[in-house]
């Protein structure tokens, strides 16, 4: 193998496993919205050379997780309020589908995986821990997307929660816990008894209400932000 090609692969080694570690920052609100995101600050950081560090953001651009910009750098993307409710609208789509299809697809496994997870969810309620309610909740609606048995719904459904994820974790407080709890058992019931229109309703619904809280979700980031 030639130096060229092992330093390409080297290059691209690197380039994903920073795409990797700069996902898991972002979805994880260690890097926010809005924060800058330095070529060389990064390359320092992960011990690397700014090649796979400007390839990684470039990709992470691609994926709506970053906004490079001529002249200014690179930024962890910030939601105007419109996209962000426009995405939770077509969250709700992927979503009630999801809950139609596993009405009509959801193993006996997955059935007990599903309300399985709700009762942790319960659980974590009532201890007020809202990280491993989130958890929990993102595990329930894992599954129903599994039991759905639609591959390329998953893939896609993936992409658009990866952006909104920062967001959604904001969503969560004790009020919308019990919420949450009280609307994924109608869901999970709905699911279990095969009805495919009032799954893919209540479903749409439970997350389509997100979307109502997207100026307040915002409005707490920038402050956050700022302090």
């Amino acid at each position: 193998m030639s130096e060229v090609v092992q330093d390409e692969r080297e290059a691209r080694l690197s380039a994903d496993n920073l795409i990797r570690l700069l996902e898991d920052d972002i979805l994880n609100s260690i890097l926010k919205p809005g924060d800058k995101l330095d070529e060389q600050s990064l390359a320092r950081r992960f011990e690397v050379s700014r090649t796979p560090v400007r390839e990684a953001l470039r990709h992470l651009a691609s994926s709506g997780l970053v906004d490079i910009r001529k002249n200014q750098g690179a930024t962890v993307r910030r939601l105007t309020t419109g996209e962000l409710i426009e995405m939770f609208q077509v969250m709700a789509e992927y979503e009630g589908l999801s809950a139609r299809l596993s009405a009509r697809r959801m193993s006996r496994d997955e059935i007990a995986e599903m309300r399985h997870w709700n009762e942790e969810c319960r659980g974590h309620a009532e201890k007020e821990d809202l990280d491993r309610f989130y958890e929990a909740n993102n595990l329930f609606h894992d599954t129903i997307f599994r039991g759905s048995r639609s591959t390329f719904l998953q893939e896609e459904s993936r992409k658009l929660r990866n952006r909104l994820h920062v967001y959604r974790r904001h969503i969560t407080n004790p009020r919308s816990m019990a919420k949450s709890i009280l609307e994924h058992s109608r869901i999970a019931d709905a699911i279990v008894a095969g009805d495919e229109d009032l799954a893919h309703g209540l479903m749409r619904q439970h997350v389509d209400l997100l979307a109502g809280t997207a100026a307040d979700v915002l409005l707490a980031l920038e402050s956050e932000n700022i302090g």
